[in-house]
């Protein structure tokens, strides 16, 4: 099992060139950043996490720039979307960037997406948020196909190009492994049906098992081969008895969350949580 990190990488924290630089040399494998493009300050949405939402939200830089500069200042550390809001970006474009960082960065990205909790966010981008997962599921097969194919077309409900000409392609083939967030039987059924890895958030894991054991047998009856199909913890304790017990669930990655905070907060806790990952492994 590989150890990740999330950081919403703000204006005030550390800097992520800085951050990639430090995981790398402590042996995580990937760091996981977020995005959010603004927050509407009418604060209609409740936010899932709690009844005050962190600042932090709309603080993000975007996530496309700031790996980028994670990749530069780094060798081997997998750079990943976590999560893309795909549905507030133009597919086009997105299998723009998504191509071009993957081919710069030597092929280390990994396309973590997400449907959305903030309907005003969205619709700020002209998405509806009754129809985000249908949106979603078109952009990602649009985008598949942008990524694999010579002169690519797509007419759907939401996503509609006459054959076009995109290059580079993705240095990862077919495309970079792309990882869904979310927790319900719907979601369940898309990552199966459509996506390369499911990403549960660990404190809403408790049905864990029974879920993995869902996902593979989704993915049996869609034709595919269950263990194709990765499972990444997202945001998962620095606790090596949680950790050890993710990975006998057959999670193939832990994602550990840091907080927005400064340079030497976050090295601290960057050293606690290799002290934690060195245990779980035993």
């Amino acid at each position: 099992m590989e150890f990740g990190l999330m950081m919403f990488a703000t204006d005030y924290a550390i800097r992520v060139d800085d951050l990639a630089r430090e995981a790398e040399s402590r042996g995580f494998e990937s760091l996981w950043l977020p995005e959010h493009t603004h927050i509407p300050a009418s604060r209609r949405s409740p936010w899932p996490g709690g009844p005050e939402l962190p600042k932090e939200y709309w603080h993000t830089h975007d996530p496309f720039v700031a790996l980028a500069l994670a990749a530069a200042a780094t060798q081997r550390l997998k750079i990943a979307t976590g999560i893309c809001l795909l549905i507030e970006r133009d597919t086009i474009t997105t299998a723009k960037q998504v191509a071009s960082l993957d081919v710069l960065s030597g092929g280390r990205l990994i396309f973590g997406i997400g449907g959305g909790w903030n309907a005003e966010e969205m619709e700020n981008h002209g998405t509806e948020f009754r129809s985000r997962w249908r949106r979603l599921r078109e952009q990602v097969a649009a985008l598949k196909l942008i990524w694999t194919e010579d002169e690519p077309e797509f007419h759907g409900e939401f996503i509609d190009f006459d054959p076009i000409w995109s290059w580079p392609k993705p240095l990862q083939k077919p495309h970079p492994p792309i990882l869904l967030g979310g927790h319900s039987p719907q979601v369940l059924r898309r990552v199966a049906t459509y996506c390369d890895g499911w990403m549960p958030i660990a404190a809403r894991a408790d049905s864990l098992a029974q879920d993995v054991a869902t996902l593979r047998r989704l993915a049996d009856e869609a034709g595919r081969d269950p263990a194709s199909i990765s499972l990444s913890i997202f945001g998962a304790p620095p606790d090596p008895a949680r950790l050890a017990a993710f990975r006998e669930v057959g999670a193939r990655r832990c994602i550990l969350g840091l907080p927005s905070s400064p340079r030497d907060e976050i090295l601290r806790l960057l050293d606690r949580y290799q002290a934690a990952v060195a245990e779980a492994r035993g």
